[in-house]
């Protein structure tokens, strides 16, 4: 049974930073992604990385601030967010296994999501 389960969310100020953890069981050899959800919009792509760690894709609005990353011995996906913005505000959802292309919110497993609000 594949599981995860997100936490390291939290209240945070303008420029601050956070680290959310993304802790998988039961599949790990696939793509990792991480969307966020905003308040009465679409839940959008943040990042992804593949199994192996070698390969990491983000989205144009957190590149250089956002850094994904695994390790593959705890289970465990992470997501450094440094700068953060009261437009980062929003619930993270981890995911794995991509249907089709990473980018798309199309996964065949979630995790519970875990709330990041930036005050200004």
């Amino acid at each position: 049974q594949v599981q995860l389960v997100e936490s390291g969310g939290g209240l945070v100020q303008a420029g601050g930073s956070l680290r959310l953890s993304c802790a998988v069981s039961g599949r790990t050899f696939s793509i990792t992604g991480w969307f966020r959800q905003a308040p009465g919009k679409e839940r959008e792509f943040v990042a992804a990385i593949h199994w192996s760690g070698v390969r990491t894709y983000y989205a144009d609005s957190v590149k250089g601030r956002f850094t994904i990353s695994r390790d593959n011995a705890k289970n465990v996906v992470y997501l450094q967010m440094n700068s953060l913005a009261p437009e980062d505000t929003a619930i993270y959802y981890c995911a794995l296994n991509p249907v089709g292309d990473y980018y798309i919110a199309q996964y065949n497993y979630w995790g519970q999501g875990t709330q990041v609000t930036v005050s200004s």
